[in-house]
């Protein structure tokens, strides 16, 4: 029976790390891929940070970054494509020679924070093992059989599109005309307007996927 699992990882050489540590409100997310190489060291990230040339400049002295090639850039967000180097702490490859997805990872606090669907327990025990030898930190935040997680329906949504869903429906964001701004609401998740705007954007596109499109391909 398969599983979900939020755990945090924390170590020195961890991929980017020294970035987090060192660029004060940075915020960095590695961008869902369908990789199957566990051997894979080159990762699409996205991040957010308002001086482009300081994170750059310490993306040339991260200890974790081999190569970096900017892909795009909109205001203070920017897509990165990060070769790692040798010494950097990975788990994607455990997790992907278990059989598992990682669904969601972003940085929090000092380390990472990993949302991930795994076929079974065995599988988060041998990811635990790894991390053990490693020296990795990892902290199991919550855990649940996707057999039991049916209360209520995610609709395709994210934690992160939901939660930014539902206070901009709360705060009067839908409403005609608007109670509140984009740059409000994003204010109250401490993200970008840029950011902002993204994750209510796939939040709906998820929604309408998963609701009114799924019932016209039924009909």
């Amino acid at each position: 029976m398969s599983i979900t699992a939020k755990v945090h990882i924390s170590h020195e050489h961890l991929a980017l790390i020294p970035t987090l540590r060192n660029l004060d409100g940075v915020k960095i997310r590695v961008i869902t891929q369908g990789t199957t190489d566990p051997g894979s060291t080159n990762f699409p990230f996205l991040i957010e940070y308002d001086d482009h040339e300081e994170l750059e400049s310490m993306l040339e002295d991260d200890v974790t970054v081999e190569s970096f090639e900017l892909v795009d850039r909109t205001d203070d967000t920017a897509i990165y494509y990060i070769e790692h180097t040798p010494q950097t702490r990975l788990i994607s490859g455990v997790v992907t020679e278990e059989n598992g997805f990682l669904v969601h990872t972003e940085t929090k606090d000092d380390g990472w924070l990993v949302h991930l669907l795994l076929p079974d327990r065995a599988a988060l025990n041998s990811i635990w093992e790894y991390a053990i030898a490693n020296d990795i930190a990892l902290d199991i935040i919550e855990i649940y059989s996707n057999e039991d997680a049916g209360g209520e329906s995610s609709y395709g949504l994210t934690d992160e599109q939901r939660t930014a869903l539902q206070l901009a429906f709360a705060e009067g964001y839908f409403n005609e005309p608007r109670d509140i701004s984009l740059s409000e609401v994003a204010a109250e998740m401490d993200l970008s307007s840029t950011a902002m705007s993204g994750r209510l954007r796939r939040g709906m596109r998820n929604l309408i996927a998963a609701t009114i499109a799924e019932r016209d391909r039924e009909e």
